[in-house]
């Protein structure tokens, strides 16, 4: 079992990140709550030793990306969200940041999961695969085919 000063280094660390993921996969707060706690009980219960930060790392997106997963399908959630809930969880971005969060969170999950890594942790296709357990050229593809539905629900370039 990990120390006190163990998890509050990995929550400061790796929290906001994990919030992040399960937002973009669950599209409500609650639900995120539900799974941020549950994340940090794996992590907690865990005897996993890492090589890295960056191994460290991984790990809380796959669990993270699983735990969500596993949600949405014990639950049966439905597949739709309500525009107004949308709206107050988007409350304190601007109006372009708004609009690009809503057209992310109505692409299929495997396009919002290669966007959020590549565009918002910063990772390379090519640790994209890596993490998610697919070959390289499909994250490629993913994320072309992803840039262009933005490019095409948003207007003009996009990234």
């Amino acid at each position: 079992m990990k120390s006190t000063e163990d998890i509050s280094r990995v929550m400061d660390t790796y929290g906001d990140m994990v919030r992040r993921i399960c937002f973009v996969h669950l599209k409500s707060r609650h639900d995120t709550e539900d799974v941020f706690q549950n994340v940090y009980m794996k992590y907690l219960l865990s005897e996993e030793a890492f090589e890295s930060s960056e191994h460290e790392k991984a790990w809380f997106i796959r669990v993270t990306v699983n735990a969500c997963t596993d949600w949405l399908r014990y639950f049966s959630r439905r597949k739709w969200v309500p525009l107004d809930l949308i709206q107050e969880e988007s409350a304190v971005l601007d109006g372009t940041s708004r609009e690009v969060l809503e057209v992310v969170l109505k692409l299929p999950e495997k396009y919002r999961n290669v966007i959020y890594l590549f565009y918002y942790e910063g990772y390379s296709a090519v640790e994209i695969a890596r993490i998610l357990g697919r070959k390289e050229n499909t994250v490629y593809t993913w994320l072309a085919r992803a840039k262009d539905i933005l490019r095409e629900r948003l207007g003009g370039e996009w990234a």
